[in-house]
């Protein structure tokens, strides 16, 4: 018989039962919070009847009631050979109007790296989808080449293919391009393949409520962690009459041109066309991010008709059913709805149906002061089909952000089969104030498919941002724009143009980030620097127009992004006040020098901020080696930081003379503070020197000048073909320039405290060595080229190397050859002056 387990047992197996248990239950709570976190909305694209090519100019037609329907358009049908006012006569349509895009016919194919033979194969649809995918992650901060080969998906409504139909007539032209240009399941495909995205991609087709069923997929799809970054929403264009023939028969089309939703006349709607896109990342990512944040989806949902009185007759309880689960799924109670964007087709069957149906799922507990807002898009566009929800979703992520309701058009009275006095519903028929109050503003979409499929979304207005750090006060900012051709490029700054002169700006500075980190970057280039937006939209004019060609720099960039070599400039091109504005204006800059100046504490007699930040009026002890060679490093440690902060990171560096140890630590060598310390004490050790020293610059080439040495004077620096620095006793760099003096050869005094690279720093370099010794440095992990024989440094240098570094001949114009040949295409100088690149420039010619 056993024995029964001690209590200790038991209680350390209760413990471990209850940890499982808290574990358990936290695992499930970040379930469900993954399957309802909110989706934001971080960008918009679009291309919208009535000249509404871009969110903004579609939010000035909501806002400003704008009608967008015109008669059918001659390019694409006859509509008088079409037109027969008689509903039953074969083949005709008693429809003249739709809302159309201008210039469907044309794309720039080369632009998305396609061949003018599969362009024009290519169904119109399929290129509206890749023009405004590209501005909505523009929109969105998100370069292309950033999202290469990410996990982002795409989801597009897209129902009809009208191109197909014309190119099929043709059967002698039908080829491979006419199926990957029509099929509909490769306009999702087409978008993913452009762009190089590796998440889902689905073509959605559920009639009328396919863009916003997208969405709805979109954001499951995120929520499920199978894309991080998702592209919904979906496009229509009507290229032939047959539909309209169609649904003419069916008495769908309203005679008069015009969708009179809501409208005692209601009598059908008018066709449109266009396209939307919206870009969703989980709320988390984004704010994760620092993503603006448009809107939220809060929730959606999708349901089915079933057996209804009819195959395109609407079902009012599946309508109620997909409102009340999108609900649901967004955690609000139907009373905190303030708003919904309505199928609203102007159909005399479908509008009191879904008034009814909008009444019953959100007017409960709706107080009377407080009515449901409904409204439609389409008495402005028409129905846009496939592209029908994404363009009332926009709608409304737009009038959260303008916190107004734009009016909805064509209301002059009310559908008598609906109960307006018992519904707690109002239409806004002019612009109507929607403030932000003491909770979050909410808004339904609604879209329903002729097919039967619903679809429902909740939409909140976006967080309050919370208040950014202070950003730097700069002076000035620089505007890059970038285009693939120099008119496009042109183009491009006329916008910019206008955009800076027109636009209230909360920042330029802003501006200037996205324009430079949230676009792709292409050949033609040009960059503008500018104190404001108007100051930028002025010298953007005057380039232009040809008055002032450099008021802009422009080039074209090479195919590849260059190597980069960093160069660190000598002793000698230190002055009072370097670096001050970039301490005044650049944290990272700041930073860096606060925490040099800490590490130089007990090192310097005066702190290095009084050194290199003098008060006006005050002197300062820069100019002394001991305090040069910190300051030095300081400075290009920092620039270094703010450069890598920006991207730019080298690929090789070299320094010039003391100018190697800021190099040597931007490559590894050793850390800030070591480098920092042995500078330092190098400045000290060369200070405590007699000053009885000279140097001279020679312009001839080293054999001539070395053929004129004498005891005590020697070469310290050979910095080009013909730039030499004589250095030692100042008589005896007196007598080599009196005998080159002699052969005709310029020569130009340096003004220095000590004759740096020769004999009279010998007295100090047992005592550097040592210091030297006492710092470990590691192999460099960029290419790092020395002074001493201008070549690559390959190992890890000792103490030795040091002590020869301050007495021999700085190497340069080798060492520019050497980084050539390693393949740096551009030279940045890191100090407080350009001298280095003069010389570099003379050592590589053009």
């Amino acid at each position: 018989m056993s024995s029964p387990a001690p209590e200790y047992d038991r209680r350390s197996v209760l413990r471990d039962a209850l940890v499982r248990l808290d574990e358990m239950r936290a695992r499930l709570e970040e379930a469900e919070r993954a399957r309802n976190e909110p989706i934001a909305i971080v960008g918009l694209g679009c291309r919208f009847p009535g000249g509404a090519a871009d969110p903004a100019a579609y939010w000035r037609l909501l806002r400003d009631g704008v009608d967008a329907v015109g008669e059918v358009p001659r390019d694409r049908w006859d509509a008088d050979a079409c037109y027969d006012p008689d509903p039953e006569a074969p083949g005709k349509t008693y429809a003249r109007h739709g809302a159309f895009l201008p210039a469907l016919d044309r794309f720039d194919a080369a632009f998305f790296g396609i061949s003018p033979r599969e362009a024009a194969r290519m169904d119109p649809q399929q290129r509206l989808l890749l023009e405004v995918a590209w501005e909505a992650l523009e929109d969105a901060g998100l370069a292309n080449e950033r999202l290469e080969g990410s996990r982002t998906g795409v989801f597009v409504g897209i129902t009809t293919n009208d191109y197909g139909q014309l190119l099929r007539r043709e059967r002698d032209d039908v080829d491979l391009y006419s199926l990957t240009g029509n099929l509909l399941h490769f306009a999702a495909g087409r978008l993913s393949y452009a762009l190089g995205l590796q998440g889902p991609a689905l073509s959605v087709d559920t009639a009328c409520s396919s863009s916003l069923a997208a969405v709805h997929l979109a954001c499951l799809s995120l929520r499920a962690g199978e894309c991080a970054i998702a592209l919904a929403g979906g496009v229509n264009a009507i290229l032939s009459p047959e539909i309209t023939i169609g649904n003419s028969k069916g008495r769908m089309l309203a005679r008069d041109g015009r969708c009179k939703t809501f409208d005692a006349s209601a009598d059908g709607y008018v066709r449109g066309e266009g396209c939307g896109l919206v870009v969703l990342k989980r709320m988390g990512d984004a704010l994760a991010d620092g993503d603006r944040i448009l809107a939220v989806v809060r929730g959606s949902a999708l349901n089915q008709d079933g057996r209804s009185s009819g195959l395109t007759v609407p079902n009012k309880l599946a309508q109620e059913a997909v409102i009340r689960a999108a609900l649901r799924a967004a955690d609000v109670s139907p009373a905190d709805v303030d708003y919904v964007e309505a199928h609203g087709t102007g159909t005399p069957l479908g509008d009191p149906i879904e008034v009814r149906a909008l009444g019953a799922a959100l007017g409960e507990g709706r107080a009377p002061e407080r009515p449901l807002a409904i409204g439609s898009v389409k008495t402005n566009l028409g129905h846009l089909e496939s592209a029908a929800g994404i363009a009332g979703l926009i709608k409304v992520v737009l009038a959260l952000g303008h916190g107004e309701i734009p009016p909805h058009l064509h209301l002059r009275e009310r559908n008598p089969y609906v109960a307006w006095d018992e519904l707690p519903l109002v239409i806004p028929t002019t612009r109507t104030p929607w403030p932000s109050s003491g909770r979050p503003r909410l808004a339904g979409v609604s879209s329903f498919g002729a097919s039967g499929t619903n679809a429902h979304v909740i939409v909140q207005e976006a967080p309050r941002a919370p208040a950014a750090p202070a950003a730097p006060d700069r002076p000035a900012h620089l505007l890059t724009l970038s285009a693939k051709t120099e008119p496009a490029l042109a183009a491009l700054a006329a916008r910019f143009q206008s955009f800076l002169a027109a636009e209230p700006l909360g920042s330029f500075a802003d501006v200037c980030h996205s324009a430079s980190t949230g676009r792709a970057h292409f050949p033609h280039r040009l960059a503008v620097v500018a104190e404001s937006a108007a100051s930028a939209a002025d010298r953007l004019a005057a380039w232009r127009e040809g008055r002032d060609p450099a008021a802009a720099l422009t080039g074209v960039a090479p195919a590849s992004r260059p190597a980069i070599a960093f160069l660190f400039s000598g002793q000698g091109s230190q002055y009072p006040g370097m670096g001050r504005e970039l301490y005044a204006h650049e944290p990272v800059f700041r930073a860096a020098i606060d925490r040099c100046a800490q590490a130089l504490e007990g090192a310097l007699e005066h702190p290095l901020s009084t050194v290199l930040f003098p008060a006006p009026g005050e002197t300062t002890p820069l100019h002394d080696t001991a305090y040069a060679q910190p300051a030095l490093f300081a400075l290009q440690y920092a620039l270094v930081e703010l450069w890598r902060s920006w991207g730019i990171v080298p690929a090789a560096v070299m320094g010039h003379s003391v100018g190697e140890y800021a190099a040597a630590c931007a490559a590894g060598v050793f850390g800030l503070e070591e480098g920092l310390g042995l500078v330092a004490e190098r400045g000290r050790l060369m200070q405590s020197l007699p000053r009885d020293g000279a140097m001279v610059a020679v312009s001839a080439a080293e054999e001539r000048v070395r053929g004129a040495l004498v005891p005590g004077a020697a070469i310290a620096a050979v910095n080009g073909p013909a730039d030499v620095v004589v250095s030692g006793r100042a008589a005896a760099v007196g007598a080599v320039v009196d005998a080159l003096a002699a052969q005709g050869v310029r020569t130009q005094a340096l003004r220095v405290s000590h004759a740096f690279h020769s004999d009279r720093m010998d007295p100090i370099l047992d005592a550097f060595e040592q210091a030297a010794a006492r710092v470990a440095c590691a192999r460099p992990r960029l290419k790092l080229v020395s002074n001493l024989d201008g070549r690559l440094v390959e190992d890890a240098v000792d103490a030795g190397y040091w002590r020869r570094h301050a007495r021999e001949a700085v190497r340069f114009a080798e060492g520019m050859a050497v980084l050539e040949a390693a393949g740096a295409q551009a030279f940045v100088e890191i100090g407080p002056g350009s001298a280095l690149l003069g010389l570099g420039r003379r050592c590589l010619g053009a």
